[in-house]
């Protein structure tokens, strides 16, 4: 009996992340490979990084020496954005043996002529510039949801991002591809879908390989609201500038689509918005939160935020503040700003101590929790279909309806993966809900 070669992966940061790692581990297993989770003893550890802050770089440190506690000899890959930005720098790290940047990493079995440790880590890594095609990605069987991504790379020139540098310039699957990949997952019978990408609502350019949009997410989004076999399409991160009404309307009426949005705001200031180079004013975010409420009331909407940007005075802070305590939203990501090699924002005057950052993120995150339990209150006495997640954590199953309140119920296997109509009752010591189950949904259809 040939002994098979085993691989285990640990994603960091984004829902694309996981859409790739997802893929990565089909070519391993594609060419031969058992894989195993990442607690687990295995020959090789791929490890799919994140370089969005700085608390995900610090991260990968701690996660190569937990591979190495389960196998000593074990070859260690690292991926993803941090590995394109900085290879050097994770090649540097005890136990590292190959650094594949934002191309090679969907070429990984072709590096593994041999698994030998050596004394220092392979470097393969292109110019970004050389990142200008696409590979569809798609995870099935990691969560209860699947992540389908849809786009890649940015072509914003936000001052605090590295994500350009580290993923090129934006580009598209075919519209094809995508309902291809679609029906694949409803076919595994996952009940729920989220878009994926950098920069969804830029959908459509680069579809087949040239800049022009050949398709807009709106006909992206008509597109899949007739496959079959899914209950849930969830959108994921959108631009509010790329979030336009005819969207949101169809939303409204949508048979798959949820009430559920997640818009990156990043400052309620228009004067640090414009220092941030974004596409948008304060106004125009306004203007988009008013549209979804007024389709959709019950709809939840999640805003990301940076606090401690240089520049970002007492007053401007506050302005932020009373700017998203007005806003009818439901809950915050709440991100410290943190100065990123090779980044306009990193030259800026006005650094904002970090102290005063902390403080800043303390406040924005008490507020959070105060929008997510006045959008919890406001759902309850209604009805909602919850889908079941499949982790028993500390003897509970959880599962989110669909727009996007987090219930728990006594932990029972039977539960994972099913719909069920349930009227929503009270919110617990734990600020989830309880609920009364109504019914319970075909899974087969």
């Amino acid at each position: 009996m040939i002994d098979r070669k085993k691989v285990a992966f640990y994603t960091l940061g984004c829902k694309l992340n996981f859409s790739e790692t997802a893929t990565i581990a089909r070519n391993f297993q594609d060419e031969g490979f058992d894989r195993v989770e990442f607690s687990e003893f295995a020959d090789i550890y791929v490890i799919n990084t994140c370089s969005v802050t700085e608390n995900a770089d610090k991260r990968f440190k701690t996660i190569v020496k937990q591979a190495q506690r389960s196998n000593s000899e074990a070859f260690v890959i690292a991926v993803g954005c941090y590995a394109q930005l900085q290879p050097e720098e994770l090649a540097a790290v005890d136990g590292v043996d190959l650094v594949l940047g934002a191309t090679e990493k969907f070429k990984i079995t072709d590096y593994l002529n041999e698994l030998t440790k050596n004394e220092s880590a392979a470097i393969h890594s292109c110019e970004i510039e050389d990142a200008d095609f696409y590979v569809s990605s798609y995870s099935i069987g990691d969560r209860t949801r699947a992540f389908l991504k849809v786009q890649d790379g940015c072509d914003y020139k936000c001052t605090y991002c590295t994500i350009p540098l580290a993923r090129g310039i934006s580009r598209s699957d075919t519209l094809q591809n995508v309902l291809g990949n679609a029906k694949k997952i409803a076919d595994q019978g996952i009940k729920e879908i989220v878009l994926t990408g950098v920069n969804i609502g830029d959908y459509g350019k680069g579809e087949f390989g040239n800049k022009k949009h050949e398709h807009t997410f709106y006909e992206l989004v008509q597109a899949l609201d007739t496959i079959k076999g899914i209950h849930r399409l969830r959108i994921s991160s959108i631009e509010p500038n790329l979030l336009k009404d005819n969207t949101i309307d169809f939303v409204a009426q949508s048979n798959s689509f949820v009430p559920h949005f997640h818009i990156p705001l990043q400052s309620g200031s228009n004067v640090m918005l414009k220092a941030m180079r974004r596409r948008y004013m304060k106004e125009l975010y306004q203007e988009r939160v008013g549209h979804i409420k007024n389709s959709m009331p019950d709809a939840c909407i999640g805003v990301d935020v940076i606090v401690g940007f240089p520049g970002e005075t007492d007053d401007l802070f506050l302005e932020t503040y009373n700017f998203l305590n007005a806003l009818d939203i439901s809950y915050l990501h709440v991100f410290t700003y943190s100065e990123r090699p090779n980044t306009h924002a990193a030259t800026l005057p006005g650094v904002i101590s970090k102290s005063v950052r902390s403080k800043r993120s303390k406040m924005l995150r008490g507020l959070s929790a105060k929008k997510r339990r006045a959008f919890y209150e406001s759902q309850i006495g209604s009805k909602r279909t919850v889908l079941f997640e499949g982790e028993n954590k500390e003897g509970y199953i959880h599962g989110f309806t669909e727009n996007y309140v987090k219930v728990k119920a006594p932990w029972n296997p039977e539960l994972v993966n099913t719909l069920h109509e349930v009227s929503l009752s009270e919110i617990d010591s734990d600020g989830l809900v309880r609920f009364e189950f109504e019914q319970v949904f075909s899974t087969s259809d």
